[in-house]
């Protein structure tokens, strides 16, 4: 990196770091960072929100951000500093796959290094082969890793509901009956608090594009809840099935189900995201999801007292 550069990017102006020129990023610039996260898409899948253009705004029009251009004028490198929900700095990255193998990546690290207090975590929407490797040999590890899948609605398959289950929507009425689903499908999950039911009961709300009148709670002819799907603008976004109907199907209703809905919506096509290691990848391969790239978080590794 160019002598300077690190508190150059706080200001106006332009840096030079190899052969690229870099400056802050505005927001005259999201038009060519639509471009440059297609692109990404096109050639290395990921995060369709990618080529959203709120996406990059919320991602990339930090108070820490750069672009870097060609010689031609062109924007093929970002990156961005931000803060995480819980108050942790985060950076990000997009690197034009034409642009890959000259060394963006590192400088790119290197200045995110540099502008981050305490441990570096990156959170990349779409993986590319080339940050893999550069992670490895910068000593990070993957904290988590998804799949991102699609689904064309090409062929919507029927997958019939449980006896003794009925499904409602999303209402004030309803609106504890999926918080209690959410805890009781995921309680056993590590890190899983008390509060968490809470916090997601709180995000639901607040998530753009949710769709409540198709999202749906299961519950038994008891009253006892066995499951749940929620939907937002053509994504299933989590689908949870409590331990004992667990083996019925019910979640393969509940995304079939959901498939149909989204589709009637105006969907053509319906995303997911699910852990890499989730067996229930193998479910929605069955209900004919196909993989699309992976969003990935690496940091460095917590150094125990005494090592």
């Amino acid at each position: 990196m160019a002598p300077g550069a690190h508190g150059a990017a706080r200001r106006p102006g332009r840096l030079t770091m190899s052969t690229l020129e870099w400056s802050p990023t505005t927001e005259e610039d999201i038009a060519s960072l639509v471009r440059l996260g297609q692109a990404c898409l096109e050639r290395d899948g990921g995060l369709p929100d990618l080529a959203d253009p709120q996406h990059l705004r919320d991602g990339y029009l930090t108070d820490l951000s750069i672009c870097g251009r060609d010689e031609l004028g062109d924007i093929v490198a970002a990156a961005a500093i931000g803060i995480s929900a819980d108050g942790t700095r985060t950076a990000t990255g997009l690197i034009d796959p034409a642009a890959m193998g000259q060394g963006i990546g590192q400088e790119i690290a290197d200045w995110v290094i540099g502008h981050s207090v305490g441990p570096v975590r990156f959170v990349l929407d779409s993986v590319s082969p080339e940050a893999e490797t550069l992670f490895a040999e910068l000593g990070l590890h993957r904290g988590f890793a998804e799949s991102i899948m699609r689904h064309s609605l090409r062929s919507i398959p029927f997958v019939r509901r449980p006896e003794d289950i009925v499904t409602l929507p999303f209402t004030d009425d309803t609106s504890e009956a999926f918080r209690h689903a959410y805890a009781a499908s995921f309680g056993d999950r590590p890190g899983y608090t008390a509060g968490s039911s809470r916090a997601w009961g709180r995000w639901l709300r607040e998530q753009r594009g949710f769709q409540p009148e198709d999202s749906r709670v299961a519950m038994d002819r008891s009253g006892h809840v066995s499951g749940f799907v929620t939907l937002s603008d053509g994504w299933i976004e989590e689908v949870g099935v409590v331990p004992e109907w667990r083996g019925h199907r019910l979640g393969a209703h509940l995304v079939a189900r959901s498939l149909t809905a989204l589709q009637r919506a105006g969907a053509d096509e319906v995303w997911l995201a699910v852990g890499c290691d989730n067996p229930a990848r193998s479910l929605y391969e069955r209900l004919g999801f196909r993989g699309h790239g992976t969003r990935a978080q690496y940091e460095q590794p917590t150094i125990s007292e005494g090592s």
